[in-house]
């Protein structure tokens, strides 16, 4: 029974697939019953997680409940266990918000939260990445996640983030990266979209992150901190909440 799920997960984009969460996630529940594996974000646990992925297929990855993939739980515990996000009163810029997180930080009364992208149904306010309606040192926390994969200026983007951001303010900046790339590669000549799903990931990626995003944001003006929250988790833990080892969450610093 579980294998139309599996195919419609993987058949459709992520957008289309949150409209009808409501739809999936009563049976969902019902099929992935059970106490093997753990979504921080939410706390169920289940048998096992949904498989996701476009040109490559990961099992074990989709949360049945919060349709959350591993770059969003590890986000989530980062949050949790090493910042004051959950308790600390501030203004937060919100790109493309996932709707792993949407709900639940719009209820945090102790956040000023606002959301903005070009196309989301549930953004605040429809504005450009690199063109952005807010006045420069408004936000003490901005939050990109595989945002800049997307952006064919991704410099812009970056430094409007920087300039909408508080002096010691955390810009979070999740990217898809090859951690075995010195370099980031892109290549506009690679038109077919399934092409280029095989070589960026997904067919709308416009370029694969290497380790010099951290050198781009550093010439941005950030000051960077590469974190591997999974270094600090048991490979026990590391499979519990379905992370993948090593990825390293890209945080950027305003100075004061």
């Amino acid at each position: 029974m579980k294998k139309p799920f599996q195919v419609l997960l993987n058949l459709f984009p992520r957008p289309f697939l949150i409209r009808i969460s409501l739809l999936l996630k009563p049976v969902l529940l019902l099929l992935y019953k059970g106490n093997t594996y753990k979504d921080p974000i939410d706390g169920k646990t289940f048998s096992k997680f949904l498989p996701y992925g476009y040109e490559k297929k990961r099992s074990n990855v989709l949360s049945p409940s919060t349709l959350s993939l591993e770059r969003h739980r590890l986000l989530w515990l980062y949050l949790q266990n090493k910042t004051e996000f959950f308790s600390k009163a501030q203004k937060v810029l919100h790109f493309a918000p996932e709707q792993a997180f949407y709900k639940r930080f719009k209820s945090l009364n102790h956040l000023d939260y606002t959301t903005t992208d070009l196309n989301s149904p549930i953004a605040d306010v429809k504005a450009d990445i690199c063109h952005l309606p807010f006045e420069t040192n408004t936000y003490d926390t901005v939050i990109c996640n595989h945002v800049l994969e997307h952006i064919k200026d991704d410099t812009k983007a970056l430094e409007e983030i920087y300039r909408v951001l508080k002096p010691k303010g955390m810009a979070i900046l999740q990217i898809p990266q090859d951690l075995t790339r010195k370099k980031t590669f892109e290549d506009d000549s690679i038109t077919g979209q399934k092409e280029r799903a095989k070589i960026f990931g997904q067919y709308d990626h416009l370029r694969v992150y290497g380790l010099d995003f951290f050198d781009k944001l550093s010439s941005i003006g950030f000051e960077v901190t590469a974190v591997d929250l999974t270094a600090e988790l048991s490979d026990k833990e590391i499979d519990y909440y379905r992370l993948q080892k090593g990825e390293l969450i890209p945080i950027g610093f305003k100075p004061s």
